[in-house]
């Protein structure tokens, strides 16, 4: 993949973060809420109407912080981009991959915010996905629907096990196709690679928040190990 498509992929990717914000400043509420749309400080309603918010993540009337920071959603969606691109994917396999990092990104920041993720986007994560995946085994191009849709199976009967045996979320369980799917797709060992490499992601993460004593204080958010597992596989592994 050309150094162009690669960078033209980056803008691409911040622009789609930008266009994510309103929906993770909307999703960002814990349970059970489920939606907000107004500045938490100055109450102004920010979503009156179809918009987006400042990248500056501040609220355009008083200024206050509003959401994820700074240009925070916009650079790792353009990262995420970029990371597809130089992966050298091409066609509705690439598609699926941009589309779930893009859903993946904004489920996410909204998991380190609150600790959920939220119907509204693991839904259309995986349907979205499956709905690309399925166009591409359409097309013709290299890998397997049938492997797919094993994989996503097996991903989430996974983690279903882990939610009922430990202290995984539900809206993990629910993001779980979407990961095992786009993973499958070119082989079970993406499908095992991308499910560990999460787990080993958050594990490093849990033993850097306990040497730093904070471990204890801080529920791991493990949305962000789930995304960056499955894209560093299925961009690197192939």
């Amino acid at each position: 993949m050309s150094a162009l498509s690669v960078a033209l992929s980056a803008v691409v990717g911040a622009l789609a973060g930008a266009v994510a914000r309103p929906v993770v400043f909307a999703r960002s509420v814990p349970a059970p809420a489920s939606f907000r749309s107004r500045c938490p400080a100055c109450a102004h309603h920010l979503l009156a109407r179809p918009r987006l918010l400042p990248v500056s993540g501040r609220c355009p009337k008083c200024n206050e912080r509003i959401g994820p920071a700074a240009l925070s959603v916009e650079l790792t969606m353009a990262a995420a981009f970029a990371a597809v691109a130089a992966g050298g994917a091409t066609g509705w396999f690439a598609a699926a991959q941009y589309w779930f990092a893009a859903c993946g990104i904004a489920l996410a920041v909204i998991d380190v915010a609150v600790q959920r993720l939220p119907d509204a986007l693991t839904v259309p994560a995986c349907t979205g996905t499956l709905l690309l995946l399925t166009a591409a085994a359409v097309a013709g191009e290299p890998g397997s629907l049938g492997r797919a849709a094993a994989a996503a199976a097996a991903v989430t009967a996974a983690f279903l096990l882990l939610a009922l045996l430990a202290e995984m979320g539900m809206g993990d369980v629910k993001f779980a196709p979407a990961i095992g799917a786009l993973l499958g797709w070119s082989s079970w060992r993406n499908a095992l690679w991308g499910t560990v490499a999460g787990f080993l992601f958050g594990l490093v993460a849990a033993v850097a928040l306990l040497v730093s004593g904070r471990g204890r204080r801080t529920r791991l958010a493990f949305g962000p190990f789930m995304v960056i597992g499955a894209l560093a596989a299925t961009v690197t592994i192939g």
